[in-house]
């Protein structure tokens, strides 16, 4: 047995499969009187879950860049308002979080979904970061620090951040997260991003436990339909059989491609089922907590016989140590302190 935290990556046998579907992981959840925010929530496996939650009772805040259209997303969805959200920039953020905290209502579950989709060329933003880094890990690092007394507030709350699989394939880059040397490569940066999600999870649940805040990194599968995964472009999706010959999407829920509401089931799995009361710092897969995984070589997605698309968590992904030397890293990329334990 190494350091690493497997005895949390077990299974509880939840009752839901890979084709498990939003509708059948909310069955039977009230979240009346719950306030949740979504990040992204007005688009892909966002909208999905903003789409469910609100049908559950609560009230639903959606981060957004683009306020005008996302407003247009979610018309007619009760209970749901859209605030101007650019994960990209840490004034937007502290704008966000001060007029949420400013209303004076406890967040009962905060749902990091939005994300900055795999880039060809590299993208830096003001402060030098990396986009995809800087989007999906210290974004929401921020977002969700700056939420810790309302998250606290809850008596009882749930931290979301979507990851993927392909955390798989890339530690974090600690000698130069952010490609400042020249050797930008696609293929680790947004695995990286990913990784930097199941950390902070890990973290932020051992650090905020005791304020009766847990945390959670749900892996939705590939959902072919999602802008997100159309953004890697047709010939590559068809390649990895994503996509058939006239550019439909393949389902196929046993090899991890999902339709949109079967994506979204593992993130809202995560938001909201009393299975995972008295359990967090975990990664999950197919609306279940997912095993430890430690054969993580490569595998050949366009090969016909590839199989199940490989998701189950790596040992490099909730390592204790890089969770705590992460977060540590991340409060000084922000310039700012955390509170709770350390």
């Amino acid at each position: 047995m190494t350091l690493i935290t497997a005895h949390k990556q077990r299974p509880i046998a939840s009752g839901f499969t890979p084709s498990s579907t939003a509708a059948d992981v909310m069955a039977g959840i009230d979240l009346t009187g719950k306030n949740v925010i979504v990040t992204g929530g007005h688009s892909g496996l966002g909208l999905v879950a903003t789409r469910a939650l609100s049908g559950a009772g609560a009230s639903v805040t959606v981060g957004a860049r683009d306020t005008d259209r996302a407003a247009r997303a979610v018309a007619g969805l009760a209970g749901v308002e859209v605030r101007r959200l650019d994960l990209l920039d840490p004034e937007s953020i502290d704008a966000f979080v001060t007029g949420y905290l400013d209303s004076g209502r406890p967040l009962h579950i905060l749902v990091n979904n939005a994300g900055f989709p795999g880039a060809a060329a590299l993208v830096h933003d003001a402060r030098g970061y990396e986009a995809q880094f800087a989007v999906n890990h210290l974004g929401h690092f921020q977002l969700t620090l700056g939420l810790h007394a309302a998250l606290r507030a809850a008596g009882g709350a749930r931290v979301v951040t979507t990851s993927s699989g392909a955390q798989r394939m890339s530690d974090i880059l600690w000698d130069d997260p952010h490609f400042t040397t020249g050797r930008y490569d696609p293929g680790l940066a947004y695995p990286q991003s990913k990784t930097a999600n199941v950390l902070f999870t890990v973290e932020l649940d051992r650090r905020w436990a005791a304020d009766g805040i847990r945390a959670y990194a749900p892996h939705p599968g590939i959902v072919p339909a999602t802008a997100f995964n159309k953004s890697v472009g047709e010939d590559a999706q068809r390649a990895m059989g994503l996509i058939d010959a006239s550019g439909e999407p393949v389902i196929a829920p046993e090899r991890g491609q999902k339709t949109p509401e079967q994506g979204a089931a593992t993130i809202l799995f995560a938001a909201t089922s009393p299975r995972l009361d008295g359990i967090g710092g975990v990664y999950l897969n197919n609306s279940d907590i997912s095993p430890l995984d430690e054969d993580t070589r490569p595998v050949d997605l366009t090969a016909p016989d590839a199989g199940t698309v490989p998701a189950d968590v790596a040992p490099h992904s909730i390592d204790p140590g890089s969770a705590r030397r992460l977060w540590e890293l991340s409060e000084r990329l922000i310039a700012r302190p955390s509170g709770g334990a350390v």
